[in-house]
């Protein structure tokens, strides 16, 4: 007997390599999966959505997800184009159904893809429903016939829809652009080559404000960058473009459109704990929103303080929006965010979207009638500096478990010179220290990746706490 294929659903989805375990076998698999449990449930009527990017195959395999789902009888609305993962967010709320599918690997390395699962909120699937997926999956890949009465009717139909105007539309109900249109501002997106082109440009069409894309054309190969994930090093033809035509911001889309990356006027990154910030005193303060914040165990403090200021609560989880997008509706939050660049808001899904997250930037720059360093500026007075900084470090999968060990048995009294206060374990570990500065270390839930942040008041802080750390756990 030969061992069945290794697919775990992680922080966000399954993902691998193309043609190594991301196979049209296991796609196959995965899409039955979720099939047998819409049956299992009573919400096979309610029908599917499918999505897909612009890697290798994302559109085959799509329609792969497609064919096996219509065999349990459940119907299946399919993108016409790629589009952003919050398109297909959107689409499920839109079109009421059951579930959606989006093949995808966001912001890995091309030769990666994968198979992200939403709910019927738009949110990614809840532990408990990644749970049920993986209990049919397990099922499936043991031959495991589906239960009887499970229906079969591969007449079931599959309906292609266009994804991106009603898409456009609901960006535009979320907020009033027009005030921003108006503007004579210059700014740049960068699509990096990923299935958010065009969308910020649509949006903003029509008005005063002048906006340049690039890396608009669709390649799987993510030339010029590490990842399509917009961080500083992957960016740096979007900070010469904002230099160089004296642009007010530039806007940055991951691959599949879920994060966003903002790039000052002097052509300098603000980082993903900068960004959300400065969205939470936005959304507070300007827009008189004040919910509370979901965000996870890696954001910022300042979110903490931001949030005491304005007098809201703020709800910590685990890594992964398949934690905050519900905390954000338990707790009727305004808004929900993680480290990685993906932030959510009230009047939309409970999930990242890059698209809204600059446009709402801009709406920050507008209403305030600052520039990106002002609007930082302001927030450091009101919150106090703080500078922060991740290092992922590789591994080798034979190295994964004892990794793993030294991640859950840090116990260090102090890092850089300042106690630890406290620590939380949910997800790896946060290291609570004196002056509320933090450093966090935990193995990432989609890449073989050890990952430490550190949050402290100044670089000279930020490098020994981050240089303890790696000391503590040998790496």
């Amino acid at each position: 007997m030969t061992d069945r294929p290794q697919i775990k659903f992680g922080t966000d989805g399954w993902r691998a390599i193309i043609a190594d375990d991301f196979t049209f076998a296991n796609v196959r698999a995965c899409a039955e999966a979720v099939a047998r449990n819409l049956v299992t449930t009573g919400r096979s009527d309610q029908g599917l959505v499918v999505g897909f990017d612009t890697r290798f195959g994302s559109a085959r395999f799509a329609k792969a997800v497609a064919e096996v789902v219509n065999g349990y009888g459940i119907a299946t609305h399919t993108f016409d184009v790629a589009a952003p993962t919050p398109a297909c967010s959107f689409a499920v709320v839109d079109r009421k159904a059951a579930n959606g599918i989006m093949i995808t690997a966001s912001h890995n390395p091309p030769e990666w893809n994968g198979f992200k699962v939403k709910s019927s909120s738009g949110g990614s699937a809840t532990p408990g429903e990644v749970a049920q997926i993986e209990a049919h999956l397990a099922d499936v890949l043991d031959g495991v016939a589906a239960n009887p009465g499970s229906p079969l009717n591969p007449s079931a139909t599959n309906i292609v829809f266009d994804v991106t105007g009603p898409y456009i539309e609901q960006l535009h109900r979320v907020i009033d652009v027009a005030p921003i249109k108006s503007q004579p501002l210059k700014v740049v997106v960068d699509a990096m080559h990923g299935c958010g082109a065009g969308i910020i440009p649509k949006v903003l069409a029509g008005g005063a404000i002048e906006v340049t894309e690039i890396r608009s054309d669709p390649n799987p190969n993510f030339p010029g960058m590490d990842q399509p994930e917009p961080i500083a090093h992957n960016l740096r033809p979007l900070s010469e473009a904002v230099r160089e035509s004296g642009a007010a911001v530039g806007i940055a889309l991951d691959g599949d459109a879920d994060r966003v990356g903002i790039i000052d006027e002097n052509g300098h990154y603000l980082t993903t704990l900068q960004v959300f910030s400065l969205l939470t005193d936005h959304f507070m303060g300007r827009r008189d929103q004040k919910g509370g914040v979901a965000c996870t165990i890696t954001m910022s403090s300042m979110v903490d303080k931001l949030s005491a200021h304005y007098g809201a609560p703020v709800y910590r989880t685990p890594v992964g929006f398949k934690f905050v997008g519900p905390a954000m509706v338990e707790n009727d939050c305004s808004m929900g965010g993680e480290e990685s660049g993906g932030y959510a808001f009230r009047g939309h899904v409970p999930e990242r979207d890059g698209a809204l997250s600059g446009l709402l930037f801009l709406q920050a720059m507008v209403m305030s009638g600052r520039k990106p360093t002002e609007l930082l500026r302001e927030l450091h007075e009101l919150v106090g500096p703080h500078t922060f900084r991740r290092i992922d470090i590789s591994y080798d999968e034979s190295q994964r478990a004892g990794l793993a060990e030294k991640v859950a048995s840090a116990s260090p009294d102090s890092l850089g010179g300042l106690a630890v206060e406290s620590d939380d374990r949910r997800d790896g570990v946060r290291f609570n220290l004196a002056g509320g500065s933090w450093a966090v270390a935990r193995m990432s839930g989609t890449e073989p990746l050890v990952r430490i942040y550190a949050e402290t008041p100044d670089e000279t802080s930020l490098e020994a706490v981050l240089n303890d750390l790696r000391s503590t756990l040998g790496v």
